[in-house]
C-alpha cells in the first residue's frame, strides 16, 4: 500500500525537525526505529519483543551490551495487528497511542441514544484469505449490503479491514448492480483510508464515491512537500522502504534486485514522487501522517519539560555519569502538555495524557478510472460548545451518483408524523417501528415521537393531535339557542298557569272550582307556578347562591305539588267513604286533613334539604373533562346520595298519589277528578324515571338542560291532565259547570 509511505516520511520529518531545532532538546539527538507488522498480528507482537531486546538480539527483557534508550513508542494504525502491543509493553510503563477496541463498547451505543440503529452488524475476518470458501462469504456479504434497505453503511476498521472489505466488493456477484445501480453512502471512520490496491487485485473504487468520512485534522507543515521532493532511492541512506515503495508505485524493477517478482522497466531513481497519480501518493499531508508528526513532537516536547524540571533540581549521579531518562518518567509531562507545532496549529493532551483531537470531515470523490481525491467539507471539534461541534457545509457534499445528487435518507421506516407516535415491531431493531395513532386526549407534536403526551388540563387536543387548543368555557346561557328555548317555554307555560289560575279564582263560586277542596286547587296551581320558575335558576352561569338554592327549591316547591295531588286523591277517597250510610270517616273529610298532608310532606323534604345544606352545601365548580374542548361551568352538587334522596322522597310521594288514583279512578265523579289525577301521575313518574339514566348519560350542559326538561315535562302534566279540562268546561262549556248537572252525573 503505497499510500502509507508518506507515514514513515513523517516520522523521518518530524525527528529530523527536532533534531535541528535549538530551541527543544539540545545536545540530546532522537532518533527511531521503524518495524513493519506486514498486517500479521504475530509479526507486530515479535517487533514488540524486539524493542526491549538488545540491539541484534531477541532476548526480552534482557539488558546486556550497548542499550538503546527508548522513550516512547508509536503504534501502527491496524487496531487488531497492534493489540497485543500494549499488554506486553504497559508492563514497562512505556508511554503509547491508545487502543481503539473501546469503540464497540463505548462509541457504539451512543449511536441508540441518537436514535439511531443499525440493520445489521457483520464483522470482516481477515484469516483465511486464500481460501476457496472467501468466495462465497464476498458473495454473501455483498449481497447482505446491497440489499438492505439501509442507504447508509458505518465501516469501522483500519487499511487491513479496509483491503477485505474492497475484495468483498469485488468478488460480489455485480451484474444486479450493473444493470441497477444503487448507491450506498459509505462512512469511514478516522483510521480507515481510501487505497488503491491494484497490485494485490483490481480495485472497483466507484462503490466508495461520494462517501462521508472522518479523519484527523490535518494542516501542511512548513518544509515537507520539499523534504518529500527530495525523497529517491538514489539520495537516501538508511531508509529501507523507499526501494519498495519505488517498486510497487512507479511498476519498475531495480537491476540485482531480488525484494520482488516484477517484471517492467528498470528503475532509474530519478522518477518523481509529484508525478504519482493521488491513489498511489498523495501529496497533500493527511490525517495520519499530521498525528504521527504530532505525537512526535508531543514526545519531544515531554522529554524535553523532563530536562527542565530535572535541571532544576540536584542531580543524579550514578557511576561518574548522568542517569538516563526511564520512559514512566514521561508520563506526568504528557498530561495537559500543549505547544504550537510549526504548522501553526496547538496541539493539547488532557490530564490523562490523551490527545484532545480535532477532525476533518472529508467527501471522497472517485472516477471510473480508480483515481480519486478528497474534499474537506466539514470539521468536528468536541472540545467546542454543543451546536459547533460538527460543522458541515452540505452544499459542498458530493452523494453517490444513484442518489442524483439529492441527500439521502436511510430508514427502516417513514418517520411517524405528528399526531402518532411510535410502536416497536417485535424482532427488529428499535428504530423499525409502526405509527399508530395517539390515544384520545394526547398529542404528539413532533416526528418520531416516542409516545404522546397529555394537554394540559385547560387544553385539549385539535383534530389531528399534533397540537393542545386552549379550551372553552362553557355553560347553559340564556344567549344561546338552548337556554333560550327553555327560557321560553318556562315563561310560556308559566303564562298559562297564571291564567288557568286566575280563571278558577275568578270562577271560584262555581261547582266545578269547589268540588274536591278549592284550597288545594290554589295550592297546586300556585306550586306549578312556582315549579315553572324553578328553571331559571338551572340557566345562566353557576353562582354561589344559584347553586346553594336550585336543587332545594326545585325539590321543596315540586314535593308541595305532588303532596297536593296526594291530598286531592285521598280527599276524593274519603268523600265517597264518607256518603256511605253509617261511615264514621265523615269527621276526617275536611280542609285540615288536606292541609295536614300537603304541610307535613312539603316539611320532610325541606328537613332533606336543609341537612343536605348543612353537611355539604353546592358550589361552583368547573368540570374539565367530561367534554372534549370545554371547560363547563356548573354546580357540584357534592352529595349524590343526597340529590337522589330528594328525588327518591318526591318519587315516593308520586307513586302513593299514582296507587290511590288508580284504584279510586272507577269512584263516581262528576269531573272525574281520580281519572285525570291517574293520568298525571303516570307523565309524572314515566318522565322522572327516564330522567335518571338520561340524566346520568348526559355531559357538559346538556345534564342541566336534562333537568329542566323534566322539571317542565311532568309539571305540564300535571297541569294539563288535572286542569285543562276543568278550564274547558268553565271557558267554552259553562253550561256544564251546574249544581245539576253535577247531581244528575252522581245519579
Amino acid at each position: 500500500m503505497t499510500q502509507n509511505y508518506q507515514h514513515v516520511l513523517a516520522l523521518e520529518f518530524a525527528v529530523n525537525e527536532i533534531n535541528k531545532n535549538p530551541q527543544i532538546l539540545l545536545n540530546v539527538t532522537l532518533g527511531f526505529q521503524i518495524y513493519d507488522s506486514y498486517m500479521n498480528s504475530r509479526w507486530a507482537f515479535c517487533s514488540a519483543m524486539h524493542l526491549i531486546s538488545p540491539p541484534n538480539s531477541f532476548l526480552p527483557n534482557y539488558k546486556c551490551d550497548t542499550q538503546d534508550n527508548l522513550i516512547a513508542i508509536i503504534e501502527g494504525l491496524d487496531s487488531e495487528n497492534c493489540q497485543d502491543i500494549p499488554d506486553a509493553l504497559n508492563i514497562y510503563k512505556f508511554p503509547q497511542g491508545i487502543s481503539s477496541e473501546w469503540i464497540e463498547q463505548a462509541v457504539v451505543p451512543e449511536f441508540a441514544k441518537s436514535g439511531i440503529c443499525f440493520a445489521f452488524t457483520e464483522k470482516i475476518y481477515t484469516d483465511g484469505i486464500g481460501d476457496g470458501n472467501i468466495h462465497i462469504w464476498a458473495r454473501t456479504m455483498y449481497h447482505k449490503i446491497m440489499s438492505s434497505t439501509a442507504n447508509v453503511i458505518l465501516f469501522f476498521g483500519d487499511s487491513r479491514y479496509m483491503l477485505v472489505l474492497t475484495g468483498v466488493l469485488n468478488l460480489g456477484i455485480r451484474k444486479d448492480a450493473n444493470e441497477n445501480p444503487k448507491g450506498k453512502v459509505w462512512i469511514f471512520t478516522a483510521q480507515t483510508e481510501l487505497k488503491s490496491y491494484s497490485n494485490i487485485w483490481e480495485t472497483h473504487l466507484e462503490d466508495f464515491h461520494g462517501a462521508i468520512g472522518i479523519t484527523a485534522h490535518s494542516k501542511e507543515v512548513p518544509g515537507f512537500q520539499e523534504f518529500i521532493r527530495s525523497k529517491s532511492p538514489l539520495s537516501t541512506e538508511g531508509d529501507f522502504f523507499i526501494t519498495d515503495f519505488w517498486v510497487s508505485a512507479f511498476h519498475c524493477v531495480f537491476p540485482n534486485s531480488n525484494l520482488h517478482k516484477l517484471s517492467g522497466d528498470n528503475c532509474t531513481g530519478e522518477e518523481k514522487l509529484e508525478d504519482l497519480p493521488e491513489e498511489l501518493f498523495e501529496k497533500q499531508i493527511t490525517g495520519h501522517s499530521y498525528s504521527i508528526y504530532n505525537a512526535v513532537h508531543a514526545v519531544a516536547h515531554a522529554l524535553h519539560a523532563a530536562y527542565l524540571h530535572k535541571s532544576k533540581h540536584r542531580r543524579t549521579m550514578e557511576g561518574g555519569r548522568e542517569r538516563s531518562e526511564q520512559p514512566w518518567q514521561l508520563h506526568r509531562f504528557l498530561k495537559k502538555l500543549s505547544f504550537n507545532n510549526s504548522a501553526g496549529d496547538t496541539v493539547s493532551l488532557d490530564q490523562n495524557g490523551v490527545i484532545e483531537a480535532r477532525f476533518d470531515v472529508i467527501n471522497w470523490i472517485t472516477f471510473t478510472n480508480q483515481s480519486f481525491f478528497r474534499v474537506k467539507v466539514g470539521r468536528m471539534n468536541p472540545q467546542a460548545p454543543t451546536e459547533e461541534i460538527l460543522m458541515i457545509n452540505k452544499d459542498a457534499v458530493v452523494w453517490h451518483r444513484g442518489f442524483h445528487q439529492e441527500q439521502p435518507v436511510s430508514l427502516c421506516n417513514e418517520p411517524c408524523h405528528p399526531g402518532f407516535s411510535k410502536k416497536k415491531k417485535e424482532g427488529e431493531p428499535f428504530c423499525c417501528y409502526d405509527c399508530i395513532p395517539c390515544l384520545q386526549g394526547k398529542i404528539s407534536d413532533q416526528d418520531d415521537r416516542a409516545d404522546c403526551s397529555q394537554c394540559k388540563v385547560d387544553h385539549y387536543p385539535n383534530k389531528a393531535q399534533n397540537s393542545c387548543i386552549p379550551k372553552v368555557r362553557t355553560f347553559l346561557s340564556y344567549n344561546e339557542p338552548l337556554g333560550m328555548g327553555l327560557t321560553v317555554a318556562a315563561l310560556s307555560i308559566f303564562l298559562v298557569t297564571l291564567l288557568v289560575l286566575g280563571t278558577f279564582i275568578k270562577h271560584h263560586d262555581t261547582p266545578i272550582v269547589k268540588a274536591n277542596n278549592r284550597n288545594l286547587t290554589y295550592t297546586l296551581l300556585l306550586s306549578l307556578l312556582l315549579c315553572f320558575l324553578c328553571p331559571l335558576l338551572f340557566i345562566g352561569r353557576p353562582q354561589k347562591v344559584t347553586c346553594l338554592l336550585r336543587q332545594t327549591t326545585f325539590g321543596i316547591i315540586f314535593s308541595m305539588a305532588v303532596s297536593s295531588v296526594l291530598a286531592k286523591t285521598i280527599t276524593v277517597v274519603l268523600a265517597f267513604v264518607a256518603t256511605q250510610p253509617g261511615s264514621r270517616i265523615r269527621k276526617w273529610v275536611g280542609k285540615k286533613l288536606a292541609n295536614s298532608i300537603v304541610l307535613s310532606c312539603s316539611i320532610v323534604q325541606a328537613a332533606i334539604c336543609f341537612i343536605w345544606l348543612l353537611t355539604s352545601p353546592p358550589f361552583p365548580d368547573a368540570d374539565m373533562h367530561s367534554v372534549t374542548g370545554e371547560i363547563v361551568l356548573q354546580c357540584n352538587e357534592t352529595s349524590s346520595i343526597m340529590f337522589y334522596c330528594v328525588l327518591g322522597y318526591m318519587g315516593f310521594l308520586a307513586i302513593a298519589s299514582f296507587t290511590v288514583a288508580f284504584f279510586s279512578r272507577k269512584l263516581p265523579d262528576s269531573f272525574n277528578e281520580a281519572k285525570f289525577i291517574t293520568f298525571s301521575m303516570l307523565v309524572f313518574c314515566s318522565v322522572w324515571l327516564s330522567f335518571v339514566p338520561t340524566y346520568l348519560s348526559a355531559k357538559g350542559r346538556y345534564v342541566v338542560a336534562v333537568e329542566i326538561f323534566s322539571i317542565l315535562a311532568s309539571s305540564a302534566g300535571l297541569l294539563g291532565f288535572i286542569f285543562i279540562p276543568k278550564y274547558y268546561i268553565i271557558v267554552l262549556r259553562p253550561e256544564l259547570n251546574k249544581r245539576e248537572h253535577l247531581m244528575r252525573k252522581n245519579d
